[in-house]
């Protein structure tokens, strides 16, 4: 038996007294193994995933141990639960100047995974490119974190415009009605969105597992990475002590976002690092404090102002600001990296003078990120679009 295959997590849970029948894991197989053909016996219902050669499911600690004896078998992860991350943005962040200089995302594809959105909200008109639900529950949003959060990255109100007004959506509901759900649930749509070909994936949601990259899901929003999509992750609300990043926030080449107010304050909830192997995190902060962004219809959370919008803090509401900057980013220059982009958001920030553990680099100024030119070379800056007066990346979600 191979128990260094076994996660530690879940070998100390499989030994303790008064443990479940039954335990929901991630099976990750060598590369060369088709996991479609691997023999599953007594496994119902596996799920198979595509950017990393792995497969969920439900096993007995016996199967568990007899999956960690096969030579195929590289791993095998617990399928941790994750949760949202609950707790006047888009002129603080230079946003508006961007648009003023013709980028607001337009025609470039993101996709929200979360608790669903809301497609009668009119701030999404028209721009809902494809809906899919892994939780069983339908993909329309009745818990309201979703719509919430896809309005900071992409809505396009008057009042409450979000950063990338113009971009199209692909919600994948990977959340359930109470907030929750399993890393499981979340790297399906991590699979979904990469094969529609989105741009940037926005994962306002995170877990308490560990905290050092290797975990299944951490490892799955990399492979994204790997492929040319852009991932941006929450630091989680664990804070303010240290060590309390979120998975996948902890994964390495993810942009990984805390939360600041509009007056630059770090968010006493948003976590800290670094990662449990030794990595400063986040990567840069954006606002999260008081949020007021689209409401999802029949829905509650936050504090609602009216019928269409509502207001919520938490390193959820500062990650769609950074998705939507990095689609009018990627409007600008296509041909751009997800490591070129996540350097010029890195180099770019403006430092708040805080531990880099809270900060990071600093509080994200899209307009700089845009205009920089020291990271990669740039093709010349076209001219403002008519009407536009040339200013750019401000805070995404008006605070009133």
């Amino acid at each position: 038996m191979t128990d260094s295959k076994i996660a530690p997590g879940l070998a100390k849970v499989m030994e303790a007294p008064g443990r479940p029948q039954q335990y929901r894991v991630i099976v990750r197989y060598r590369k060369q193994v088709s996991i479609s053909s691997r023999p599953l016996a007594g496994i119902s219902r596996p799920k198979h995933f595509v950017l990393v050669p792995a497969t969920a499911m439900r096993a007995s600690g016996e199967q568990i141990r007899a999956l960690a004896d096969d030579p195929a078998v590289d791993h095998v992860w617990p399928d941790l639960p994750v949760h949202v991350c609950l707790s006047v943005s888009v002129p603080h962040i230079q946003v508006p100047r961007v648009w003023a200089a013709g980028f607001s995302g337009d025609g470039v594809p993101i996709a929200i995974l979360d608790t669903g959105i809301d497609p009668s909200h009119p701030d999404f008109a028209g721009r809902i490119a494809g809906m899919v639900d892994f939780t069983g529950q339908g993909p329309r949003d009745n818990h309201g974190h979703g719509t919430h959060v896809a309005g900071i990255a992409c809505g396009s109100g008057e009042t409450y415009r979000g950063v990338a007004p113009g971009a199209s959506i692909y919600s994948a509901r990977v959340l359930h009605a109470d907030g929750s759900g399993y890393m499981s649930e979340v790297m399906a749509g991590l699979d979904w969105a990469v094969e529609r070909g989105v741009r940037v994936i926005n994962l306002s949601l995170g877990g308490a597992g560990p905290s050092d990259g290797s975990d299944a899901l951490s490892a799955a929003c990399d492979a994204a990475v790997d492929l040319g999509v852009f991932v941006c992750a929450a630091a989680g609300n664990y804070g303010p002590q240290p060590s309390t990043i979120a998975t996948p926030g902890c994964a390495e080449k993810v942009l990984t976002i805390g939360a600041c107010s509009n007056r630059d304050a770090i968010a006493r909830f948003s976590g800290r690092g670094p990662t449990d192997d030794g990595r400063v995190k986040p990567d840069i902060v954006m606002p999260g404090v008081d949020i007021a962004s689209c409401r999802a219809e029949r829905t509650s959370v936050g504090t609602p102002l009216d019928a269409l919008y509502t207001r919520m803090s938490g390193t959820s509401m500062a990650t769609p600001h950074a998705t939507g900057a990095v689609a009018c980013l990627l409007e600008a220059f296509p041909e751009l990296t997800p490591a070129q982009v996540k350097e010029r958001f890195v180099r770019t920030a403006k430092d708040l003078g805080m531990d880099a553990n809270a900060q990071g680099s600093g509080r994200a100024d899209v307009y700089h990120a845009y205009v920089d030119e020291a990271v990669v070379p740039s093709p010349p800056l076209p001219g403002p679009r008519p009407g536009c007066l040339v200013s750019l990346l401000h805070l995404l979600v008006r605070d009133q």
